[in-house]
């Protein structure tokens, strides 16, 4: 392993690096949180399917 290579290689990635834009900070945002929902949501519902089924939770 060579680490200066290694460490500039990390320095111009970083370099080409930008923050992004709130119109896309709030899109990702808004994708990640629905995700979220989502896959709670689909646990919940199982949640709910199995404690009806006879030896559920």
């Amino acid at each position: 392993m060579n680490v200066p290579t290694d460490f500039t290689s990390y320095i111009r990635v970083l370099k080409f690096a930008t923050t992004p834009a709130w119109e896309e900070f709030s899109r990702v945002s808004m994708i990640a949180g629905a995700g979220i929902v989502l896959v709670g949501t689909v646990g919940f519902l199982m949640f709910v399917i199995m404690s009806y089924l006879p030896g559920g939770i």
